[in-house]
């Protein structure tokens, strides 16, 4: 059976969710290697040798965002499904079926009315197109003067206008209407595309939208789907009124500007979220081109995974009054389930009373970036909403805030990422409830502050290091050990994983191991292409390195295991014990019992039991007449040198 029929037989927009819903690069990761050189993946802009041909070049080109692939050399294109037909060899309602399994959608049952159905939407979509041409006729009629006189006071001119498809709806109980079905346009389909309503007096259908502005909403392949219209009339019952929900617009699955907002993003523009269809219009003129809107709705579920299709990382702006912050709050509980490495959100709240239209008009551009710039992670505004304008005067208080916060992180499924959430609201919660340094004194003596440091002092390794000199020597002993034995590198993958070193030129031959842990003897040849062969010959030859044996010797690689297993091991320990000692100091401004000083003293002995390592002293020792200790295996050799040498003597006097 022919694609198309399959495709036909399926519901309205399954298919639509299906594609939201599934990444690209993650179906096509499975069977290539990326070429992290060529790829970015924060932009979803994929490279890999193609997978349909025999190549040892990068040409098969994977846009994440847009959800298609394409090969430079066999020219082999097409989308998810397209790639797991071929690749697995199945039919495409069989690649349909896996895809929705691996994207938790249950597969719908067969529409054998599908044809029809599609017919009818396409039927619909004309009649939208029909609509928006006579709205935008009707924006250059007498009737709608006081119409182009707002839009002109929002700074609209006439290349606007016409750019955005804006038009005007006159008020007329049946302007629309009878236009269209004067043309030859049955009545069912005017009604049916959200363009006029039957009165439940059974009367002559009148039109939905009245003495408004027009602003059509078209879908991501540009065809319009719905209208939205602004009231000219202040005493309206509703400023702003959207289509309602037809075979063509669901409302939560779809984007005002959708398009070319992820055509701007796909250029490197950040996308922007804002609250209405003049505040897109306005960043988009302001140079803003990556700029939707929900559609006057707060954003859901369905509206969330397009934008993230679009970008790993939206920037939602919401209006600077009680409303906007409101719905920044909901879209916190909305987003905190749905969040991945490399997919979150950040907020940009404007000033107070303002939105985004607001401040370009008054700063223009520049002020509209600055406000970008200082975009909030979502944790931030989570931390904000927990605290903000609350007293944590009592234990009470702080319990309540401690389990509204662990609620909220319990929210997210990603394991990696919820630590992450939960290391920096320990952070922030250490800031907010932490004291000032205590001044400690015995008698009249007060400890005096340590002395400014010396010159060498200022240029030492541990100056340097801020205190955590230690922790650089390990991490850069095991990148340089695992750089010479670059087969260990899956054996101790995990643990490599868990090092963040804090010294960018370690933290750079770090990722180039990541990158390159496939390369066997090559590592060291990429790695110099990488990071630059003076770089790693340097790094290599520093003196705590280049004395390391597993370092001088590439071939011992038992020696190498046990330097490696050895040294991650320390560092483990010394994090830990940090981490444990700073909850510790936490909890000391709070009460200070038995059990504090029992932890305290575990996590010395077990960092001191780490550190040891594999080189415990268990030698026996005795205290010699001087008082100072001496191996009993030592001087039981000594004694037995001293016996020969007597006996040797050649005149030596019997007693």
């Amino acid at each position: 059976m022919r694609d198309d029929i399959h495709f036909m037989s399926l519901p309205h927009g399954f298919l639509d969710e299906l594609r939201t819903r599934t990444s690209l690069a993650a179906v096509v990761g499975r069977k290539v290697m990326w070429d992290n050189r060529k790829s970015n993946q924060g932009k979803g802009d994929m490279w890999a040798p193609c997978p349909f041909h025999q190549e040892k070049t990068a040409s098969f080109h994977v846009d994440d965002r847009k959800g298609y692939y394409y090969c430079f050399g066999c020219h082999a294109k097409g989308d998810a499904i397209s790639f797991v037909k071929e690749t697995e060899n199945v039919n495409f309602i069989e690649a349909v079926e896996i895809l929705a399994r691996e994207s938790g959608m249950t597969m719908p049952a067969r529409d054998p009315k599908a044809q029809e159905k599609a017919d009818r939407r396409t039927q619909l979509a004309d009649v939208m197109e029909q609509a928006v041409n006579h709205y935008n006729l009707q924006l250059k009629t007498a009737a709608a003067a006081e119409a182009r006189a707002y839009l002109e006071r929002r700074g609209l001119d006439e290349a606007a206008l016409s750019r955005w498809d804006i038009g005007f709806a006159s008020d007329q109980r049946q302007g629309v209407f009878t236009h269209l079905t004067g043309k030859g346009t049955a009545a069912d389909l005017v009604i049916d595309a959200g363009l006029a309503a039957k009165p439940d007096d059974g009367g002559a259908p009148y039109d939905r939208f009245r003495g408004r502005i027009i602003f059509p909403i078209r879908d991501a392949r540009g065809r319009a789907i719905a209208l939205g219209g602004r009231a000219m009339d202040p005493n309206a019952r509703a400023k702003y009124l959207n289509s309602p929900e037809t075979e063509l617009f669901d409302k939560g699955r779809s984007l005002y500007n959708h398009g070319p907002a992820r055509e701007a993003a796909g250029k490197g523009q950040p996308l922007i979220v804002a609250e209405g269809y003049m505040d897109v219009i306005a960043l988009a003129e302001a140079g803003f081109g990556a700029s939707v809107a929900p559609l006057g709705t707060a954003i859901t579920e369905g509206q969330l995974q397009l934008l993230w299709r679009i970008a790993p990382e939206p920037i939602i702006a919401l209006d600077g009054d009680t409303a906007g912050l409101r719905a920044a709050m909901r879209l916190i509980d909305l987003a905190l389930p749905m969040l991945e490495a490399g997919k979150s959100l950040r907020f940009c709240i404007m000033p107070m009373g303002q939105d985004p239209d607001d401040v370009i008009r008054a700063g223009g551009s520049a002020a509209m970036q600055k406000l970008l710039d200082q975009a909030q992670p979502l944790v931030a505004l989570l931390w904000q909403r927990e605290t903000e304008g609350k007293n944590f005067d009592s234990p009470e208080r702080k319990a309540a805030l401690d389990k509204s916060l662990r609620e909220a992180i319990r929210k997210i499924t990603d394991p990696s990422l919820r630590a992450h959430y939960g290391e920096e609201i320990k952070r922030l919660r250490w800031d907010l409830f932490s004291t000032k340094p205590r001044q400690f004194q015995t008698g009249r003596a007060r400890f005096a502050p340590p002395a400014a440091p010396t010159p060498g002092a200022k240029q030492s390794l541990l100056a340097a290091s801020a205190g955590d000199a230690s922790t650089r020597l390990r991490e850069a002993v095991i990148l340089a050990v695992l750089t010479r034995h670059p087969d260990l590198l899956t054996e101790f993958e995990v643990e490599l994983e868990a090092i963040a070193a804090s010294d960018p030129e370690t933290d750079g031959i770090r990722r180039g191991l990541f990158r390159h842990a496939t390369a066997g003897a090559e590592l060291a040849e990429k790695l110099s292409a990488d990071i630059g062969a003076e770089t790693l010959e340097t790094f290599l030859g520093q003196s705590h390195i280049a004395i390391v044996p597993a370092v001088r010797d590439a071939q011992d690689k038992e020696q190498a295991r046990m330097c490696l297993a050895e040294e991650l091991a320390k560092l483990a320990a010394e994090r830990g014990a940090e981490q444990e000692i700073t909850d510790a100091v936490q909890d000391i401004d709070h009460m200070v019992d038995e059990g504090l000083t029992w932890r305290l003293g575990q996590t010395a002995q077990a960092r001191e039991k780490a550190t040891r390592g594999n080189t415990e002293d268990k030698t026996e020792y005795e205290t010699a007449p001087s008082g100072a200790k001496i191996s009993r295996t030592e001087r039981q050799s000594f004694n037995a040198l001293l016996d020969e040498i007597e006996y040797s003597k050649p005149n030596r006097t019997t007693r």
